[in-house]
């Protein structure tokens, strides 16, 4: 929660000293019937009611008094938006890298079970595009509303040498801006509100051909576009060639600078499961938008509605206002 006026909550002091003062005069009293305790006359003086009775309109009118100041300091609560409309393109690393076994049963068929299970879930409203790469990077299914097109371009992947991030990231930008980014809208107040874009890109290694990331992130920021990447694989990670143990440790240092220099979020995954938690996490990101909102109201009536409580319980048990 943050505040339009935080100096509005300097008036929380004279409240905590209200209540405060209350207690301190509570235990005054305590003390006070001590020393006439003895007497015969004092049940009769004074009648007993229910202890809790006493101090429920007291703790109401402070409650009040306390969200008043709140209203005062004008709050405001982060509240997620469901998005209507977005383009997501998932880029996938098809090196020769990803058949390593160190995630079963291996890189490349957890990747696509993983990717296949986000592309369903996102909104149906969503356009989703598969770019595949490695020495190349391609564009393997066209960004669009269609889920089964996407998850059988994934199925049909293979393998390939060398790592193209960066070109993995051009050719999603290229993919993103084919299609209409404008909203159909009937709102003549915001006639060019773009549809969000992102890139959801994962890999296990670092860049060996093509433009370098930091080009890659560049372009990014000039198309208004985050990157979230995924560094998929443990760093103990090899791959069985000719008899030989090649070592293929996941890179996470070049996937977290490309995400932090667009603006997106860095995961690292060493399991099916992370993974799967991972596309989730970026899932429920993509699927909603932050927005900030004002919510003086809720603590003004919030306030008058205690204050009412505070009055209505003194009249009916003590018969006075207050």
């Amino acid at each position: 929660m943050t505040f339009i006026s935080p100096l509005g909550l300097l008036l929380l002091v004279p409240v905590a000293a209200i209540a405060v003062a209350y207690v301190v005069l509570l235990r005054r009293r305590r003390r006070y019937a001590v020393r006439f305790a003895a007497l015969p006359m004092l049940e009769k003086v004074v009648p007993r009611r229910p202890a809790w009775r006493r101090h429920l309109p007291t703790a109401a009118i402070v409650l009040a008094f306390a969200a008043l100041s709140m209203a005062i300091a004008r709050p405001e609560i982060a509240f997620q938006i469901p998005r209507e409309r977005a383009t997501v393109m998932v880029a996938i690393d098809t090196s020769a890298s990803m058949q390593a076994t160190d995630v079963s049963p291996s890189r490349m068929a957890a990747a696509i079970d993983a990717a296949s299970d986000f592309i369903d879930d996102l909104p149906t409203t969503f356009n989703v595009g598969v770019v595949a790469f490695a020495g190349t990077a391609d564009l393997v299914s066209p960004p669009s509303t269609d889920r089964a097109a996407a998850t059988a371009s994934l199925r049909s992947l293979g393998v390939s040498s060398a790592t193209a991030v960066g070109e993995a990231v051009f050719s999603s930008l290229d993919a993103i801006a084919s299609i209409d980014q404008r909203l159909d809208t009937d709102d003549e107040s915001t006639p060019d509100e773009v549809v969000p874009g992102r890139i959801v890109l994962l890999s296990d290694g670092s860049n060996t051909v093509g433009r370098s990331p930091a080009e890659a992130a560049l372009a990014s920021v000039a198309a208004e576009v985050e990157v979230s990447t995924i560094a998929y694989g443990t760093p103990d990670g090899v791959l069985g060639t000719g008899g030989f143990d090649v070592p293929v440790p996941v890179d996470t240092t070049t996937l977290e600078r490309l995400a932090d220099d667009t603006g997106g979020q860095a995961y690292t995954a060493q399991s099916s499961g992370e993974l799967e938690d991972v596309y989730r996490d970026i899932g429920s990101s993509i699927g909603y938008r932050t927005e900030i909102r004002e919510v003086t109201t809720w603590f003004a009536v919030s306030g008058l509605l205690l204050g009412l409580a505070a009055a209505a319980m003194s009249l009916r048990w003590f018969s006075r206002l207050i």
